[in-house]
């Protein structure tokens, strides 16, 4: 009996233990966390400055073009890593990436350099406002990096550099700039500087004085972008190995085309080509040939222009438009053909919309020529330049810039061109939405709190 009883203690004095172990090891156990796996968003913002817009509360992503996801996973790229609270443990990835492990990230690795873009201009006369909001209009969409070529009259130097300085640090810093003075390198300088516009013949020697330049966009100062440039950049990679610049054509109904109409010297295509929008590889331009109607061998671009110049300066109307015209029609297989939506002038409204691509996609490019922005008679090109010079560079895009439009443009609905303002409107606000996603969408799994 007392053996028994020594059992029992002994069993009991085990028990105690067992239960006083397993005590004490679930106290040391860190409770369990409260929300697990909630996240919190920091705020976001829909434009410079701004807040995120009621427009956008229920606002459900969408997949983005490739070219979109390249230039966001680049900026994703760049971001310094987030610390995890715990000290060598990686926090759990979220958003499009969380399935993507080092290494294997072979997409970042493909994505193309973040080289500049090259944007030139010629501003002579009166043509300095006209000229700023041209390249604020550059700026505010656009992903690249971008580089300016100002051309300009002395006077205006001091202006340009001193408007420019004005600009917000967060724009400025998207941008560099060269303010050249006016040359010509063959011929008569007053010859070239009055053959038509105020030194808009300055275009025909871009590739003569930019000689460390590769690829380069000019415009005139009556331009605005609609869309970043990166795309119309883009169209560099579709030239082909004789393709050496690009252009839209002066009309689309060859009926009512100039050039076909009234041209007394040759031409590109049907309806001839516009040159206020003008992509060029300027290494190729520097190392052709070029057949002409003066010598049966070819000439280089810049021993051609001014012999060429000599002996249809009393056929051409259109000054240096004309002269590259001219060129192209003995050179065609060097041309590459941009939609009319990247050249939209009043004239692809005013008879009529017959601007297709501009139906379907919307205007990518605003060309006011013919004075619009300055006058009444087409009040819808107005609008856009008024409203693009009124925007206060930190205010939200949404508030400060497209709602301002869709008020100007009720009143220009009994315009011509006023009565398809879905076709000014398509392209800036897909736009809108593409700065939204890239700022909000794109980047939100950055801003988790983990």
């Amino acid at each position: 009996m007392k053996l028994y009883c020594k059992v029992v203690a002994i069993l009991l004095c085990l028990g105690t233990l067992l239960l006083l172990y397993l005590f004490v090891g679930n106290a040391d156990e860190p409770p369990p966390l409260q929300g697990a796996g909630e996240t919190r968003l920091l705020p976001v913002s829909s434009g410079p400055g701004g807040r995120a817009h009621p427009l956008f509360a229920h606002f459900q992503p969408v997949r983005a073009a490739p070219e979109e996801e390249e230039a966001a996973a680049a900026q994703i790229s760049k971001r310094e890593p987030r610390l995890s609270k715990n000290p060598g443990k990686r926090s759990p990835a979220r958003g499009k990436f969380a399935n993507v492990r080092p290494g294997k990230q072979k997409h970042l690795k493909e994505l193309p350099s973040l080289q500049w873009m090259h944007l030139a201009v010629v501003a002579c006369g009166n043509r300095l406002e006209e000229t700023l909001i041209m390249l604020k209009s550059a700026v505010l969409f656009s992903y690249r990096k971008l580089k300016f070529h100002i051309f300009a009259e002395d006077s205006l130097k001091p202006e340009f550099e001193k408007k420019l300085r004005e600009w917000p640090s967060s724009y400025t810093k998207k941008f560099e700039y060269n303010v050249y003075p006016i040359a010509f390198s063959v011929g008569n300088a007053q010859e070239w500087k009055k053959l038509f516009k105020p030194c808009a013949a300055q275009r025909l020697f871009l590739p003569v004085i930019l000689k460390d330049v590769d690829s380069l966009l000019y415009v005139d100062t009556d331009v605005l972008f609609l869309r970043p440039i990166d795309d119309i950049w883009s169209f560099l990679k579709e030239f082909n190995s004789t393709q050496l610049a690009a252009m839209a054509p002066e009309h689309e109904i060859p009926k009512i085309g100039w050039y076909s109409r009234f041209a007394r010297h040759p031409y590109y295509g049907t309806t001839g080509v516009n040159s206020g929008v003008m992509l060029m590889n300027l290494t190729r331009i520097r190392n052709t040939q070029f057949k002409n109607s003066m010598i049966p061998t070819g000439l280089m671009w810049e021993e051609m222009l001014y012999p060429l110049y000599q002996k249809y300066k009393n056929y051409i109307t259109w000054g240096d438009q004309d002269l590259l015209n001219i060129i192209f029609y003995f050179n065609p297989e060097c041309l590459y053909v941009f939609p009319c939506q990247w050249n939209y002038r009043p004239d692809h409204c005013m008879y009529g919309s017959n601007c297709k691509g501009a139906e379907e996609e919307g205007i990518s490019v605003l060309h006011g020529n013919r004075g619009v922005y300055h006058d009444d008679k087409q009040p819808t090109f107005k609008a856009l330049y008024e409203v693009i010079r009124d925007f206060p560079f930190e205010d939200n895009l949404f508030q400060s810039l497209y709602y301002p439009l869709q008020s100007k443009f009720l009143d220009t609905v009994h315009t011509l061109c006023g009565r398809i303002p879905q076709v000014f409107l398509k392209q800036i606000e897909k736009t809108m939405k593409k700065v939204y996603e890239n700022r909000v969408i794109v980047h939100v799994g950055a801003n988790y709190r983990y």
